[in-house]
């Protein structure tokens, strides 16, 4: 079963946006999501990269471990917090008329041909069935995404798997800004972007606080989208209707272009 006319997106949304910088999961934010997808489902289809995991399990428990920063209690965590995460998703989704599904996927499947494979056929058939997967990384068996990058890198990979259409990228920041600005607090936002390695000068390294990214992380995500040929957008997903508002070219973000 392959693709369908429409573009295929892939939406990756960090924790902070998830969060919307709080301490919990906004069912507002999801709300949110799950309302763009409606406007832009007739033109559009959508896979979700998730984060969050741990954001959502913190607010239910506080683990006994080798102290809260270990990356065994991390596991722990998002191995209490993804249901919840799923469930949220669903049930947010469901009452916009939205089927979910879920997919754990980690870096070596992205290695071997048949897994590989599988990937792209089971996407293809949630899709072609309407129901959007929703992608974390497995992180009771990997640690890369939790230790590295906030599920930035995955994206990049699915997108590139999937020979997606478009990435988009949703952080806390209006895209990428000018080092200068960031010094000196204006945030001028780099609007579009050609030479990753030019970019790369701009970058401020400082991480996000849920997140485990940054833009250092979102440098290697657009370096595998780039040698894929795909387009990435870094959005403000904190504001409501983000995409749609990039989209109309409404609102600053960063646009790589292939």
């Amino acid at each position: 079963m392959g693709k369908s006319d429409k573009k295929r997106i892939v939406l990756k949304i960090g924790s902070n946006t998830l969060t919307k910088e709080s301490d919990h999961i906004s069912r507002g934010k999801i709300e949110d999501i799950g309302r763009q997808i409606v406007a832009l489902q007739d033109q559009y289809e959508f896979v979700i990269v998730s984060s969050g995991a741990i954001a959502v399990a913190k607010q239910f428990v506080n683990l006994e471990g080798n102290g809260s920063k270990a990356i065994n209690v991390k596991q722990a965590l998002a191995a209490i917090g993804q249901p919840h995460l799923m469930r949220i998703f669903q049930e947010s989704f469901r009452d916009l008329g939205l089927l979910t599904s879920q997919c754990l996927l980690s870096y070596p499947d992205f290695k071997r041909e048949e897994s590989k494979k599988n990937i792209i056929e089971t996407i293809n058939v949630l899709l072609a069935n309407n129901y959007i997967p929703i992608i974390n990384e497995n992180d009771t068996v990997a640690t890369d995404e939790i230790q590295f990058g906030d599920n930035d890198k995955l994206a990049a990979l699915t997108a590139s798997l999937l020979e997606v259409d478009l990435l988009v990228i949703a952080t806390n920041t209006n895209g990428i800004c000018t080092k200068a600005s960031v010094e000196d607090q204006t945030f001028q936002t780099i609007s579009e972007v050609t030479d990753i390695a030019q970019l790369k000068k701009e970058v401020v390294t400082s991480k996000s606080s849920h997140g485990t990214g940054g833009m250092t992380s979102k440098i290697v995500a657009l370096e595998i989208t780039k040698k894929a040929h795909i387009e990435t957008w870094i959005v403000n997903g904190l504001k409501d209707n983000f995409l749609v508002n990039a989209m109309a070219n409404k609102v600053p973000f960063t646009r790589i272009l292939i």
